[in-house]
């Protein structure tokens, strides 16, 4: 929320600096009361608008940043701390039906501790998260029925306890709001249930011990569900209609004079831009006709020392496996194969499974005949043979994971063919994209296949303990084994792709923590946005904010002990960076061949707009850690006389961006092969730079680098 500069003449005699009192009416009908210094609102003051809302507190430069009161035309109110025009840190939200939230919030959100008291008596004290109930937290209903456990995403879901007023209790495990796997349940004179909780009634199971020989015999577990819980429903949230952020006063102060000469409003204060020139207050879309998207607003406007940060239009990666190509056919085989496994009939899976799910030797095999058979269609590819590893857990894991079957099966085996990237990894493995970008699947080496089944049980409790894991995500593994002479077999892991995103990803970077061979060799004018960089080409630090911030540092401590504990080493975080400025250029420019009207025909677009079309409610609501994350990214530079340093220096240029990130490459065993690789090149190269060094000491190097290019937003 930003006050734009207000044509004043007095401004203009004034000393740079100094602050006064000042009374504004805007062109838009707004009015401003309040501190003003260099012809921005700065100090304590009121901002009222002209449909009723009102600001008051305080200002830094043209932004509410601080303490502050915001209020709707509909009686609701925010009193608390802002940052940035958003309703950020400590404050207390009236809503217009009287419900009040006291808490932490973050960019508009309800996120961290906080305690909500409805209109109708109920309340809820505990933890939040993108504006649900989400951690620990107890939820009391008028009636005096209350629970204390774990949420998630508004629901009770994990483990916890329910406690009705007549006294009886559950305790055990919640799904979506109700009993779910094993609990207990008592009476307040002593009987109890336990068993397996299920709202179908062919999966409870368990048994009834009455405190007395004349126990209730026909008590039905299915009441709980149907009578028990009837009365407690937790009460939603108001939404709140307008967002602080998006009230941002717009005012054009780039009026021509009737001579042609632009106004002394024109000269205001001006910022740097993307490409790291300075700008207005405004952006001007304009292409230099060289396939680059630049911020060139003004093109008098002096080049940052750094030069500019060019960003070119994100191209569809990959090459579609069309019929002819050398892969098609094994195209076809893994989309048989995928719709096979997929659509068989399964019994209903427990989120518990035996120990057997995970055995290396549980394998199904399939042959697929041309002509078909009892339990395949026919096709047009070769004959051969299916295999599915351990296909329990991986159903269950896509479960977990939330991933409907019937899209994913769309997803990789509907009518549109998949892509395969135009050349293969370090590994020598290949890499496929579903045409939705949802998906990627990569070959696998036998090493790598016994890795993950190895490793499985453990990463199955680990993504099932860390919501918000950075790992990998693996949804299936399967091979396909070509009958004939050559009994070729091809090994293959179907993983979730990090950048499915609508927003085009601008930059890439690879992050080991090591230095030796992490430079990438391509000529600068062949980098795009599909070139992945690697260490040595960092040039910039991301600034989280601070929730985020202590989220990220902790869930990067448990991956890293996971991925240490079970031997793995070489892992990378992959990095997506996402310019906010340059991409709403490319929404925004008009289609219809009709212009913005402007001084120079080229179409303006002011902070305000864009800041509303890309951080409205909706899309706040689908951040998570690592996805679709609003940060602020700081340009670096390395010093001249330090080849191999791995952090530049700051150079105080800010970029706002959205991120998208997480740990890939996790399947590399420290095995004989890499000790050898670190024994010779221990010899050539300092030890410290690296990759292939014992899985301890490349945990703590990954950590130390990453936790200092990732830093809290101060």
């Amino acid at each position: 929320m930003s006050v734009a500069h207000a044509d004043d003449a007095d401004d203009y005699s004034r000393p740079a600096g100094e602050t006064y009192h000042a009374e504004k009416a805007l062109p838009s009908g707004d009015f401003y009361t309040g501190q003003w210094r260099d012809n921005l609102p700065h100090g304590h003051g009121k901002y009222l608008w002209t449909d009723g809302c009102m600001y008051v507190g305080d200002w830094s430069r043209g932004k509410t940043m601080g303490k502050g009161r915001f209020s709707w035309p509909s009686g609701a109110t925010y009193e608390g701390d802002f940052k940035n025009g958003y309703m950020d840190g400590k404050g207390t939200y009236i809503d217009s039906s009287g419900d009040l939230y006291r808490g932490s919030w973050v960019m508009n959100l309800r996120h961290g501790q906080g305690t909500k008291s409805y209109v109708n008596g109920d309340c809820f004290d505990g933890e939040w998260r993108r504006g649900l109930q989400d951690g620990h937290g107890r939820y009391q209903w008028k009636n005096e029925n209350h629970y204390i456990g774990q949420w998630k995403n508004g629901l009770m879901n994990g483990n916890g306890t329910m406690i009705w007023s007549n006294g009886n209790r559950y305790d055990g495990s919640w799904e979506d709001g109700a009993p779910k796997g094993n609990g207990t349940f008592r009476w307040s004179d002593g009987s109890f249930y336990v068993g397996v909780w299920s709202k179908d009634p062919k999966e409870q199971n368990g048994t009834y011990y009455p405190s007395t020989s004349s126990g209730n015999f026909d008590w039905q577990p299915q009441q709980v569900f149907y009578a028990d819980l009837s009365e407690c429903v937790v009460s939603t949230c108001q939404r709140i209609p307008v967002l602080p952020s998006q009230k941002m006063p717009v005012w054009y102060g780039s009026e021509q004079s009737s001579s042609g000469n632009r106004t002394k409003n024109s000269e205001r204060p001006r910022r740097r831009s993307v490409d790291g020139r300075v700008s207005n207050g405004e952006m001007d879309l304009r292409n230099n006709g060289s396939g680059y998207l630049q911020l060139d607003d003004n093109p008098e406007s002096n080049r940052s020392s750094l030069g500019p940060l060019r960003i070119q239009p994100a191209k569809k990666q990959g090459q579609t496996i069309s019929k002819g190509h050398k892969n098609y056919e094994l195209m076809l085989n893994l989309q048989l194969g995928i719709r096979h496994s997929v659509g068989r009939p399964a019994p209903a899976t427990s989120l518990d499974l035996k120990a057997s799910a995970f055995d290396p030797k549980e394998k199904l095999w399939t042959k697929f005949p041309s002509e078909g058979s009892k339990y395949t269609p026919p096709h047009q590819s070769c004959e051969f043979k299916w295999k599915d590893y351990c296909p329990v857990v991986f159903r269950t894991l896509r479960k977990l994971f939330s991933v409907d079957a019937a899209d994913y099966m769309l997803s990789i085996c509907g009518n549109d063919a998949l892509r395969e990237l135009s050349s293969p990894g370090k590994s020598g493995s290949f890499f496929y994209l579903t045409n939705d970008d949802r998906y990627m699947i990569k070959t696998m080496k036998k090493a790598e296949t016994k890795v993950l089944i190895r490793m499985l049980p453990a990463y199955y409790n680990h993504v099932r303990a860390c919501e918000n894991t950075l790992v990998t995500k693996f949804f299936g593994l399967h091979c396909v084994k070509l009958t004939g002479t050559a009994q070729k077999k091809v090994r293959f892991v179907i993983m979730g792709n990090l950048f499915c995103t609508g927003h085009s990803i601008h930059r890439r970077f690879d992050l080991k923590g090591s230095s030796h061979g992490r430079l990438t060799t391509k000529p600068e004018s062949e980098i795009d946005p599909n070139t992945t960089l690697k260490d040595l080409d960092l040039n910039f630090a991301f600034r989280l904010q601070k929730n985020w911030f202590q989220e990220f540092c902790r869930q990067v401590d448990r991956d890293c002990e996971f991925l240490e504990q079970e031997r793995i080493m070489d892992y990378s975080l992959l990095v997506g960076l996402h310019f906010r400025e340059a991409a709403f250029r490319d929404s925004a420019t008009p289609t219809s061949g009709a212009r913005t009207p402007t001084d120079s025909g080229n179409p303006r677009i002011s902070r305000a707009e864009m800041d509303r079309f890309l951080l409205d409610a909706s899309k706040l609501a689908s951040i998570k850690l690592g996805i679709n994350m609003s940060a602020r990214v700081e340009r670096t530079v390395r010093r001249s006389d330090c080849e191999n340093q791995l952090v530049g220096e700051p150079t105080g240029e800010f970029y706002d961006v959205i991120l998208y990130f997480g740990v890939i490459d996790i399947l590399q065993d420290y095995d004989i092969s890499k000790k050898l690789e670190h024994a010779y090149k221990s010899m050539q190269y300092d030890p410290t730079s690296i990759s292939a060094v014992d899985p301890k000491q490349y945990s703590r190097r990954f950590r130390d680098f990453i936790f200092r290019v990732f830093v809290e937003d101060t």
